[in-house]
């Protein structure tokens, strides 16, 4: 009878092991639960407006001829219509505007009827070249030349722009603590409480004044001399000075009070059959930094537009699904030729092609904090992808035997009513959004800079919601030096400055509304379960992140010689993407040499053509026609 209960339990208890494998792939195959959308946290700030009028210059002089209202009784409402012939809309500032302006001297001027160049006004920095007030706050945009610091031994040598903001409202992140940064002595006396922090490759001036943060930061350098950054260092005597000319400009008490808590993030009731996403947070196996996760953030920051004109579109890897150089961390060869040539990267196990259309599928997978070298502090390791890159509609490709797609096939659109700040040339166009209790930005990357000059895409450009951008290209430095996407991130004001957060779950809220469909969620952890990373040494993987400007070409020399699953070569070149040093490589194995290549010399526009020239819009949008002729 004991032996008989004994094989009874020992077969119960094997049917139960049987059973959880079972179990888990059955789990593994259906949707998982409903994920849960949740609303930025944002805190409005109350400002001390009396304190403003106080601080506001020229309150015993007396009223300027043009002055015909009980206004003019008022220091701000003085202030602001005088200031507004050189900062249009300046009232509309729900926090006081702080420039480095000479306003005494502009009131004195103006009340004798003598004022002249506004630049004249603006000490070292010249009027701005972007000011953006709105009911949340003020963006604004300076620039300095090296001839306009010159004898005062600093040695940069390309433009430097400073910017300061001011907002009403402060997003509350929920992502690892950063650095609170230092005090700054000199400064204190005129700025109670500042606070100096080098944080997201920018130098950072924080203080509160009339109960409202103000942030003054540039992008700088800190180690070696970059070639397109100026060093910290040098930065930080810019900064100063800067900060020690800010005077009081204007600014209005808003109307009406900012909304007290986020809008209801609104989602269609109808199921899409099609549209599924991995959860937020969920990268790749083993394509995080240092062997960090991804940011599970499904926070819905802003409701945006969709950026990309149409559906379907795709969010996931550009770097390890198919085509992509797994971000410098090695690849192993898997043999075949052109499309069919395969390979995987060394961080997991994930089969991969050199098929670029294989990308073009659901579901989306999160890339926010996915292995690059570029710092964001919301990712678990410092350090990481600063948003998510979205392939297009369709990849039409260069050739049928394999071939990176055609750029300029689809078209990318504003995702909010707002302002463009970008200076010409540049590869980033940002949105700035300034709306009642929402004060946030989106940068889009890797769209053709030329394309985005002749189309007046400059600082100051007043954008609608769903209006062309432009269409999406393949640009980093140069024609081709990314795969065709779109790289966009977004960035909200906190008690650190502007900082990147996840935009995943926005993405995903924009996109149900464009499809009019809600997505399914999928269980991204089973497949990350499924394609482990394969057992490498510690230092290893160590090597393969520490270093942000090059790949280890000596281990990968050694790993060629292994025969079928040795890495494969590459041809290496430092560049410069967006001021940040990145090492690009070209794959060069042997399922490259039956490739059919084809080589598109695209003659680069002119940046010295006027904006609005006949021959820079002919050149500019002849960039399409050409590609099409390949």
């Amino acid at each position: 009878m004991t032996n008989s209960r004994n094989i009874a339990a020992a077969c119960s208890l094997a049917a139960l092991l049987l059973a959880v494998p079972a179990a888990a792939q059955e789990s593994a195959q259906q949707p998982a639960p409903a994920l849960e959308m949740k609303g930025a946290q944002v805190t409005t700030i109350a400002i001390d407006w009396d304190a403003a009028r106080a601080a506001s210059p020229g309150l015993d002089l007396p009223p300027s001829r043009d002055d015909a209202t009980a206004d003019a009784r008022d220091a701000l409402a003085r202030l602001n219509a005088v200031t507004e012939k050189l900062l249009p809309k300046i009232a509309a500032s729900s926090v006081p505007v702080l420039l480095p302006l000479d306003t005494a001297a502009l009131l004195r001027d103006q009340a004798q009827g003598k004022a002249g160049d506004g630049n004249t006004y603006f000490a070292d920095f010249h009027a701005p070249t972007f000011f953006f007030p709105g009911p949340s706050g003020y963006d604004a945009a300076f620039v300095v030349q090296p001839s306009d610091v010159a004898g005062r031994g600093l040695n940069f040598v390309r433009p430097v722009e400073v910017q300061i903001s001011a907002s009403a409202v402060i997003y509350e992140l929920d992502g690892p603590a950063v650095d609170q940064g230092s005090p700054v002595p000199a400064l204190e006396a005129e700025f109670p409480g500042i606070r100096r922090v080098l944080l997201e490759s920018r130098l950072r001036y924080i203080f509160t004044r009339f109960g409202a943060p103000y942030f003054v930061s540039i992008l700088c350098s800190d180690g070696e001399r970059h070639a397109r950054h100026i060093s910290c260092r040098e930065a930080d005597q810019i900064a100063t000075r800067f900060l020690k000319a800010l005077r009081i400009a204007g600014g209005a008490p808003p109307a009406a009070p900012a909304p007290a808590t986020p809008p209801t993030i609104a989602r269609p009731e109808r199921i899409s059959p099609d549209f599924t996403y991995d959860p937020p947070g969920d990268l790749l196996p083993g394509t995080g930094m240092q062997g960090h996760g991804g940011r599970a953030d499904a926070t819905v920051y802003a409701a945006i537009r969709f950026p990309m004109a149409h559906a379907p579109a795709y969010i996931n890897s550009q770097s390890f699904m198919n085509w992509g150089n797994c971000d410098l961390t090695g690849l192993i060869r898997l043999g075949g030729h052109g499309k069919d040539a395969a390979y995987r990267c060394r961080v997991n196990e994930l089969r991969l092609f050199n098929d670029e259309t294989r990308n073009y599928a659901y579901p989306w997978r999160d890339n926010f904090c996915e292995h690059r070298h570029y710092e964001v502090t919301q990712c678990p390791g410092g350090l990481g992808h600063q948003g998510e890159d979205i392939r297009p509609n369709s990849c039409k490709l260069r050739n049928e035997d394999a071939d990176r797609c055609e750029p300029y096939q689809d078209e990318v659109v504003a995702v909010r009513d707002g302002v463009a700040l970008r200076t010409v040339g540049n590869e980033a166009l940002y949105l700035m959004v300034d709306a009642p209790g929402e004060h946030i930005r989106f940068r889009y990357l890797h769209m053709n800079p030329h394309m985005l000059d002749s189309a007046g895409l400059v600082s100051g450009r007043v954008l609608t919601e769903g209006e062309v951008l432009g269409p999406v290209g393949d640009y980093a430095a140069r024609e081709g030096g990314t795969s065709y996407h779109l790289h966009f991130n977004v960035q909200v004001p906190t008690r650190q400055g502007w900082l990147y957060v996840n935009p995943y779950m926005t993405l995903v809220a924009a996109y149900e509304r464009l499809i009019g469909a809600r997505g399914q969620v999928v269980n991204g952890a089973a497949l990350a379960r499924s394609a482990a990373p394969p057992a490498l040494p510690a230092d290893a993987m160590v090597q393969a992140n520490a270093e942000p400007k090059s790949a280890p070409e000596s281990e990968t020399r050694s790993d060629r010689k292994q025969g079928e699953d040795a890495t494969a070569a590459a041809h290496c070149a430092t560049r410069f993407v967006q001021g940040h040093r990145r090492r690009v490589c070209r794959i060069d194995g042997a399922e490259d040499r039956g490739r059919a290549r084809r080589h598109h010399a695209v003659r680069a526009v002119d940046r010295r053509l006027p904006l609005k020239s006949d021959c820079a819009r002919h050149r500019a949008g002849d960039l399409r026609a050409r590609h099409e002729r390949g």
